[in-house]
C-alpha cells in the first residue's frame, strides 16, 4: 500500500480517470457500431459528425493512437459515402 499522502491522492485519481475513460471509450465503440449499421445515407451522414467528435475527442485525450483516430475515420467515412 501506498506510504505518502500524494501516493494516495494519485491511486483514487488514476482509478477515477480510467472509469471515465473507459466509459468514453466505450460509448465511441457504441456509436461506432450505431452508425456501421445504419442503412440510409442521410441518416448515416448527419450522423458521422458526432462521431468524428467522439473519436477526436478519445485521440486528444490519448485513450486511443491517433492513427487509429484516424484510420477509424476514414473507413467510416468510405462507408457512408457507400450507402445509398
Amino acid at each position: 500500500m501506498a506510504n505518502h499522502k500524494s501516493a494516495l491522492k494519485r491511486i483514487r485519481s488514476n482509478e477515477s480517470k480510467r472509469l471515465r475513460n473507459r466509459y468514453q471509450h466505450k460509448t465511441t465503440r457504441g456509436a461506432i457500431k450505431r452508425l456501421r449499421d445504419m442503412e440510409k445515407s442521410k441518416e448515416a451522414s448527419e450522423f458521422l459528425p458526432s462521431v468524428f467528435s467522439m473519436i477526436d475527442k478519445l485521440a486528444k485525450n490519448n485513450i486511443i493512437h491517433d492513427n487509429k483516430a484516424a484510420n477509424l475515420k476514414s473507413s467510416l467515412a468510405k462507408h457512408v459515402a457507400t450507402l445509398s
